[in-house]
C-alpha cells in the first residue's frame, strides 16, 4: 500500500493540511496517510447532506437497487486488494479479511434487494359505528440525513451495514470511520463516488473526537447509528437530542454446552468463536458454561485446540491468530488475566503477550466481579465454568450488564425454548456459538449492549419512519 488517501466530502475526493498516519498492526510500520477533515469540512458535509435529502428520497427503488448492486460488484472486483488492506490496517488474518470482504459484497447485494421491498399497509378503520367511511394507508419514508459512526474491528462490513440500508431507504449520510482503520472505508468512498448517487449525498470523513461528537449532536442529522464501545455510545446518545439513535455496543457473550452435546463440533466452534479475529468481536465467546457431566472432557479438548493455534503474520495464509489492534489493548488483556490469577483464578493456557499478540488463553474459577468476567475482554481469552441444571445456567448467562447474543449447544427442545424465553439478550443461538451472525438477520442487544437492530431490512426500518394517510370516502353517499 503505497498511496495516500483523500476523504470524501459531498461525494468528491478532498484533501486537507491535516493527515493521519495509518499503521500496519502487525509490524507497526506506517502504511499510508489519510486526509483528516476539520470542523469546516464537517459543516460543508452537513449542509450537503441536507440539500441532497430531497433528491435521495426521490430515487426510485429500482435505481437504488442498481446503485447498491454496482457497489457490491465493485467490491467483488477489488476483493483481494481490500482483503490485503483489511489485514494490514486491522491485523486480522488474511483468511478472516477475505471472509469480511465476501460478507460486505453480500451485504450490499441484499441491501439492493431490500430496496425493492420497502412496503406498507392498508388498514380498515370501520371498527365502530360512524367510521364506515374511513380507511388508512401507511408506508415508510426516508428519515433524512444519517450520521454513521463505525468501529475498527470490521472496518468494511460494518460500514456496509450502515451505508447499504441508508441508500436502500433513500437517505443521505455521513460516515465517520474508526481512526485506527479508515482505509477500507475510504476505498468504499471511491466506489460510491462512481455509483451515481445524487450530488452531496454522502461524505466519508475521518474526524477528531470533538468533530465526531459535533456530528452526533447536530440537529440536522435525523438518525445516529453507532457501533463501538459502551462508554462512547451512551455519551453520543446523550448528545443526540431529538434524533433517532441506534447503538450496537458489544458484550461478554456466553456459550452454554448442555449434556449430550457433540464435543468435537463444540470444540471446533468455540475455538473459532473465542479466538477468531483475536477475540475482537462484539459476540466473541467469552464465558463458557459446560454441564458437569462433560466439563473435564470439553476442557481438555479446548486446551488442545487453543494451544494448537498458529500465531504469526496476518498476511501468512497459515496464521490463525493475529495481533490485537494495539499493544495497549494487548497489555490490557494481559493485565486482566494477571488480575484474575492473583484473585484465585486458574490459568489453563496462554496468558502471555508478545508485543501486540496475545496467546489464546483459557481460565477457570474467575470471580464474577473481575473485568475478565463482567466486562468485554475484546481479546483472545475465555473463561470456563461447570453447571448442574439448565434453569440455573440461564440465570448465570443473565448475570451480566450486557445482552447481545448467547449460544446454546443443546438437543433438548424444552431447554432451547427456556433459553429463548428467559435469556436477556437480543439473539439466542441454538446449536451454535453466540458469535454466529448472518448479515440479513436482526442483530442488536439489550441492557448495556445497545438500542435498535441492524441487519438489512431491520436497519431500513430504523432509517425510515411510517406515515399515515387517513381517507374518508364519501363517494357512496
Amino acid at each position: 500500500m503505497n498511496r495516500d488517501f483523500p476523504f470524501y466530502l459531498a461525494g468528491a475526493a478532498s484533501r486537507s493540511s491535516q493527515t493521519l498516519d495509518v499503521l500496519c498492526k502487525a509490524s507497526g510500520e506506517k502504511l499510508c496517510e489519510v486526509a483528516v477533515a476539520d470542523s469546516r469540512d464537517l459543516e460543508r458535509a452537513l449542509d450537503a447532506a441536507v440539500e441532497a435529502a430531497p433528491a435521495m428520497a426521490k430515487i426510485p427503488s429500482w435505481r437504488r437497487q442498481e446503485i447498491l448492486t454496482y457497489v457490491s460488484g465493485s467490491i467483488d472486483r477489488r476483493r483481494e486488494e481490500l482483503a490485503e488492506v483489511l489485514a494490514r490496517e486491522s491485523g486480522k488474518t488474511l483468511k478472516e479479511a477475505r471472509v469480511e470482504v465476501g460478507r460486505a459484497i453480500e451485504t450490499f447485494k441484499v441491501a439492493g434487494e431490500e430496496a425493492l421491498r420497502i412496503g406498507g399497509e392498508w388498514m380498515p378503520l370501520d371498527i365502530t359505528p360512524g367510521t364506515e367511511e374511513l380507511q388508512s394507508i401507511q408506508r415508510r419514508f426516508p428519515i433524512g440525513p444519517c450520521a454513521l459512526i463505525t468501529p475498527f474491528n470490521f472496518p468494511l462490513n460494518l460500514v456496509a451495514h450502515k451505508v447499504g440500508p441508508a441508500i436502500a431507504a433513500g437517505n443521505p449520510f455521513i460516515v465517520k470511520p474508526a481512526s485506527l482503520t479508515p482505509v477500507s472505508a475510504l476505498i468504499l468512498g471511491e466506489i460510491l463516488s462512481e455509483a451515481g448517487l445524487p450530488e452531496g449525498a454522502f461524505s466519508i470523513l475521518p474526524l477528531g473526537r470533538e468533530d465526531a461528537e459535533n456530528l452526533a449532536g447536530d440537529p440536522r442529522m435525523k438518525l445516529l447509528s453507532f457501533t463501538g464501545s459502551p462508554d462512547v455510545g451512551w455519551r453520543l446518545k446523550s448528545l443526540a437530542g431529538r434524533m433517532k439513535v441506534s447503538l450496537e455496543l458489544g458484550g461478554n457473550a456466553a456459550c452454554v454446552v448442555d449434556e449430550g452435546a457433540d464435543l468435537d463440533n463444540v470444540t471446533q466452534r468455540i475455538t473459532g468463536g473465542a479466538f477468531g479475529q483475536a477475540g475482537q468481536s462484539c459476540i466473541s465467546v467469552q464465558r463458557i458454561f459446560a454441564h458437569r457431566s462433560l466439563y473435564e472432557e470439553l476442557r481438555a479438548k479446548l486446551l488442545t485446540a487453543a494451544k494448537a493455534l498458529k500465531t504469526g503474520d496476518p498476511l501468512d495464509d497459515n496464521t490463525e491468530l493475529g495481533p490485537l489492534i494495539s499493544r495497549g489493548d494487548a497489555e490490557r488483556v494481559e493485565n486482566w488475566i494477571r488480575e484474575a490469577v492473583d484473585q484465585g483464578a486458574t490459568l489453563l493456557c496462554g496468558g502471555t503477550r508478545h508485543d501486540s499478540w496475545m496467546e489464546a488463553s483459557l481460565l477457570e474459577k474467575v470471580p464474577d466481579s473481575l473485568p475478565l468476567s463482567s466486562q468485554e475482554a475484546f481479546g483472545p481469552v475465555a473463561i470456563l465454568e461447570a453447571f448442574d441444571d439448565f434453569p440455573s445456567v440461564v440465570e448465570r448467562v443473565n448475570k451480566s450488564e450486557y445482552g447481545l447474543q448467547a449460544g446454546f449447544f443443546t438437543d433438548n427442545l424444552g431447554h432451547a425454548f427456556h433459553a429463548f424465553e428467559n435469556c436477556e439478550v437480543g439473539g439466542v443461538v441454538i446449536g451454535d456459538i453466540p458469535s454466529l451472525r448472518v448479515d440479513a438477520m436482526p442483530y442488536g442487544g439489550v441492557k448495556a449492549s445497545g438500542l435498535g437492530r441492524e441487519g438489512l431490512r431491520f436497519a431500513i426500518e430504523e432509517m425510515t419512519e411510517p406515515r399515515l394517510m387517513l381517507l374518508r370516502n364519501r363517494l357512496n353517499k
